[in-house]
Formats: C-alpha cells, structure tokens, sequence
C-alpha cells in the first residue's frame, strides 16, 4: 500500500467522525424517543387524558413511551418516583423497527404528592424525566 493512501484513511474516518458523531459513540444503535407522556389510560394503542395533575379517584396513571426508530432490540425501565424515593422500577423490551410501550400504577389514598418518572435505558441513562402530581 502506498503512504499516500495510508494518509487517506485516517483522514476518511476522521471525517465520519465528525459528520456522523453516533458512529463513534454508538448512538446510530440506540432507539430514539420521541414521545414520553402520563396519562389516565390507553385507548387504541395511545394515550389517553394526559397531564400533570391527576386525582386518586381516577385509579391509575399510565407511563407512554414510543422510540422511533428501534435499530435492535432494547431493554429500557420506567423508574416511578413518588416523593423522590424509588416506588416501581419497570423493565420494558423495544423490538425493531419502532416501538411503543407503557406502564402503569394502581393509585391509593397514601399515593398523593409529587412523583416523577424516569424513563432510562440499559445504561441507567435518563432519556426523559416526567414529572405529576396525585391529588
């Protein structure tokens, strides 16, 4: 091989480098979120009633997520705070191409107050942070 075209590769992947930066890091692997919401429940395969503040009575709040696209198969969690303190950790699995998924929790009376979710993948990296209240 001629010193010449040594000299080019370096530079070609220097340039793949900069212009597709999720080559490197392996992000081009990583599902895309594109949707996180709360809601009171699901309706045909989507939320339904989204918000911020829910009251005990409705008897559940949902967590929806949708990631698109899903390159392969993935394992993320939907972590429920209530009042800072870990309540519900939920292992959900993505399948290529896209995905949507949820969970939920049942509501009582000692469940009002603050509570956040963080929806985060395999690497305990946060994706999205929800944030409700129970009233």
């Amino acid at each position: 091989m001629k010193p010449r075209a040594l000299l080019a590769l370096p530079t070609i992947l220097l340039l793949c480098a900069l212009f597709v930066p999720g080559l490197v890091e392996g992000q081009a692997e990583k599902p895309t979120l594109v949707q996180a919401v709360v809601c009171e429940d699901m309706k045909d395969g989507g939320p339904l009633n989204c918000g911020v503040v829910f009251p005990v009575g409705v008897g559940k709040v949902v967590c929806y997520t949708a990631f698109d696209p899903v390159p392969r198969k993935t394992v993320i969690y939907h972590n429920w705070y209530r009042k800072d303190e870990l309540n519900s950790r939920i292992r959900l699995v993505l399948q290529p191409p896209r995905w949507a998924s949820y969970s939920t929790i049942q509501l009582r009376e000692i469940d009002k107050g603050p509570w956040r979710i963080e929806v985060t993948d395999q690497e305990d990296q946060v994706l999205s942070t929800l944030r409700f209240s129970i009233t």
